[in-house]
């Protein structure tokens, strides 16, 4: 199986088990039902072999239902999905000599320090000896792994609701609607893990967390980021604590190794150690209460520079609806405006379609598709929320992606086939099961901005 699986398309191929030109294409015949007597939405019987039948009809709420719910899950798919064939992967951190900032560091150091002197970088004279007029210097290197999370929601219904469902004024084929809306539930919670709060991997109530895959939040942030939350008591571990109180492990854990915020013994004042694992992360001058600010287009320019200028290429923002929305009348304000641009969340990201009505449209930024998500949290120390602003996340997604072990599958058993010891019931469990894992091999080229209000 392993042999052939290159993309995702061939992953999904062995799993669901189809290929061919057709795919996965699913064709229905199309028809007109009626119902008995006169329509209780017009005046008139539109089905006249069905007249004097009056008795036989009355109003019923109808098989459809209709969901109130907003189940969008754009972030589960914009990001980038691949094959999970490595449980790990190698990253350069660091140069022979220069440091490992965006420019390369001159100062007063010797050949292959983080910051030589200016005639110490490469430059020899005539006849130079090997070892000494020229040193052995070598990059850094780390390495990163993940473990692949289970995803799964299981449900059941009982052999009398099938029956009944299908009689009287029923939904029908209750398994049909239970699973349709199972499955949209199934990648909406996914989504929801892949934008949970960073202040959640302190939650006591929540041990277990590490069980979901590494949100997002979590990916593009930063050691400073972390020393300014536990400072600003937005963990549950944080100064208010006392003297000494460390940021809790499993905020600092990244992919198999840890950004350092430590904490002295008769301090509550963290020392966060800049490092490859941070991301370029705004939140002001802190995340204390009264730090909050009003989005700028200076604050979204500057930090696509600073993407930019670490080595990345912004390949969409992502930000919730209001966010969106405080652009737009920015850029009205200046009279200039968001130009759009139509995408298509496919396997490889996010990507451009020009001229086809495919997709969802999207508004850009400097040419950078904005795709709003219901979910997007607001980091923030405000006493209120009513004037709370999402975050934005700027990704260059060839760095950030979704390893993918086992893409979605349903699973049923139970009494309609014939198994209902299977189950240990009279009725049948459903199960919707993925595995996968977030993965990112560049946090640099990886942007967050925080801490914003409305006014």
């Amino acid at each position: 199986m392993s042999g052939y699986i290159n993309t995702i398309k061939d992953l999904e191929a062995a799993t669901y088990g189809y290929a061919g030109p057709h795919g996965n294409s699913v064709l229905k015949a199309a028809g007109v039902v009626g119902g008995f007597g006169t329509p209780h939405d017009v005046t008139s019987n539109p089905f006249s072999g069905a007249t004097g039948l009056g008795d036989l009809y009355n109003v019923l709420y109808g098989q459809k239902v209709w969901s109130m719910l907003n189940q969008e899950v754009n972030a589960l798919s914009m990001l980038a999905k691949r094959p999970y064939t490595a449980s790990g992967w190698r990253v350069l951190k660091s140069r022979p000599q220069g440091g490992s900032s965006s420019a390369f560091a001159i100062g007063a150091g010797a050949t292959g320090s983080a910051a030589p002197a200016a005639d110490k970088i490469g430059g020899v004279g005539e006849n130079a000896a090997l070892g000494t007029d020229i040193p052995a210097i070598a990059p850094e290197y780390e390495k990163l792994y993940i473990s692949p999370k289970t995803v799964a929601h299981l449900f059941e219904f009982s052999e009398l609701g099938m029956e009944l469902a299908a009689i009287d004024d029923g939904v029908g084929d209750i398994r049909a609607i239970v699973r349709e809306d199972m499955g949209k539930h199934h990648a909406e919670t996914q989504q929801s893990m892949l934008l949970m709060p960073l202040q959640r991997y302190s939650d006591a109530n929540a041990a277990n967390i590490e069980r979901n895959y590494t949100s997002l939040m979590k990916i593009v942030s930063s050691a400073a980021e972390i020393a300014a939350m536990y400072t600003a008591n937005l963990l549950a571990n944080s100064a208010s604590d006392g003297n000494g109180t460390q940021v809790d492990t499993e905020v600092k854990r990244l992919f198999g190794t840890e950004r350092t915020v430590a904490v002295a013994s008769n301090s509550v004042t963290p020392d966060p150690t800049a490092s490859f694992l941070d991301a370029e992360v705004d939140y002001g001058a802190g995340y204390a209460s009264g730090n909050a600010r009003v989005l700028t287009l200076s604050l979204l320019n500057d930090m696509i520079r600073r993407i930019r200028q670490n080595g990345g290429n912004p390949k969409v923002i992502l930000t919730g609806y209001d966010t969106v929305q405080k652009i737009a009348d920015l850029l009205q304000s200046q009279e200039r405006f968001m130009d759009r641009k139509e995408i298509v969340p496919t396997h490889n990201g996010v990507r451009g379609v020009k001229g086809q009505e495919v997709g969802f449209r999207v508004a850009t930024y400097y040419d950078i598709p904005i795709i709003p998500t219901k979910d997007m949290p607001a980091t923030n120390g405000m006493a209120s929320q009513a004037t709370a602003m999402s975050d934005l996340l700027i990704l260059d997604t060839d760095h950030l992606w979704l390893s993918v072990m086992k893409p979605t599958q349903y699973f049923e058993d139970g009494i309609t086939s014939g198994n209902p010891f299977g189950v240990g019931k009279l009725g049948n469990q459903g199960m919707y099961r993925t595995m996968g894992e977030t993965g990112c091999s560049f946090f640099k080229a990886q942007g967050k901005i925080t801490n914003l209000k409305t006014a």
